[in-house]
């Protein structure tokens, strides 16, 4: 039985601190599988590099050079880190049976990999990885990342629980994810979308290897919010219901000030006014704040920029290099007049 041909891939984002020991534990890995017979000997490790500013991609290079399981592509410059991941699983498509996708920092175990590969074989097009627990974490990031799926569950998106985007998906599903053409890229939300057979890995997340992250709060709580505007709108219908009660309590506190006008028991009411002022100011700038992030996606949506543009390939050189030296082996031919 022919085994499946797997790429591993691997954005990276100035990650020059961890790149070595990441190859060197996926590499190791990839070997094992190999020499089980599991996977094929065809099967690689992608790397990313996100228009990283560091020697991320020299150290990529290096390690293609020495190493013949790594390959890698940079691209022209940072695109974020959920494009930097879709360039790498279209490269992969196309010479793989399967792309396990996994983060630079090695967070993810890469022992269950095997796993992943089991589960592909028994049928399963999808495999998530999901965290058993959430113990390494914080208070702080902990509490957040449970309010943030429960909200988003309330919101009718499809999420994974604790999964990230440790993951693989078959040809097949890659092919499908193809179809999503969002400008706004939020695979998390399209990946469950798809609807293939899916199942799931549970494992414990480890230390980063090497480095600092690379999500700090202000870029967490963006890709959180640029989630809930790509996938739901209602947070837009809520406004509209607000809006909607506002009227009817406006209504029935302008009855009430009609009554006691006619009554004669009106008095000056600063304080009231002053907080309706504010609490009605302060909702109107909410909901045009929402509504302008909703044309923020729809203005870069319509736009259809590509998502990333390759600088550098490093399988595409490499084929141009033996092509180029079989064109110098062979022999020129001669002609008799």
């Amino acid at each position: 039985m022919k085994q499946p041909i797997v790429t591993i891939v691997v954005p990276c984002y100035n990650e020059e601190e961890a790149i070595i020991q990441t190859c060197r534990q996926l590499s190791t890995e990839l070997k094992c599988l190999m020499d089980d017979k599991f996977i094929s000997a065809e099967s690689k490790i992608l790397f990313v590099d996100d228009g990283s500013q560091d020697r991320t991609w020299s150290l990529i290079v290096m390690e293609s050079v020495k190493n013949s399981y790594v390959t890698g592509i940079k691209l022209m410059k940072n695109a974020g880190h959920q494009k930097a991941l879709l360039a790498g699983l279209e490269k992969a498509k196309g010479s793989s049976d399967c792309v396990i996708s996994i983060d630079a920092d090695l967070q993810d175990d890469v022992s269950v990999i095997r796993d992943f590969i089991e589960k592909y074989k028994e049928g399963y097009e999808i495999v998530y990885g999901v965290r058993r627990s959430r113990q390494t974490d914080t208070f702080f990031k902990r509490t957040t990342a449970l309010g943030y799926y429960s909200l988003m569950n309330k919101l009718g998106i499809q999420l994974i629980y604790n999964h990230a985007d440790y993951r693989l998906m078959s040809k097949r599903a890659l092919e499908e994810l193809g179809r999503y053409r969002e400008a706004n890229l939020f695979l998390r939300g399209i990946v469950p979308m798809i609807g293939l057979r899916s199942t799931k890995v549970l494992y414990d997340r480890k230390e980063r290897v090497a480095g600092e992250t690379k999500y700090p709060l202000k870029k967490m709580l963006s890709f959180a919010f640029k989630g809930i505007t790509s996938f739901s709108v209602t947070p837009i219908r809520s406004i509209t219901l607000l809006g909607i009660l506002l009227f009817f309590l406006s209504v029935s506190a302008g009855i009430y000030a009609l009554i006691q006008k006619l009554l004669g028991h009106t008095n000056v009411g600063w304080t009231s006014l002053m907080i309706s002022i504010w609490f009605l100011g302060g909702l109107n700038l909410m909901g045009i704040g929402i509504i302008g992030e909703y044309i923020g996606t729809i203005f870069t949506e319509v736009k259809r920029r590509p998502h990333y543009a390759i600088d550098i390939d490093l399988e595409t050189e490499r084929l141009g290099r033996l092509k180029r030296q079989e064109n110098e082996q062979v022999p020129e031919k001669k002609f008799s007049s």
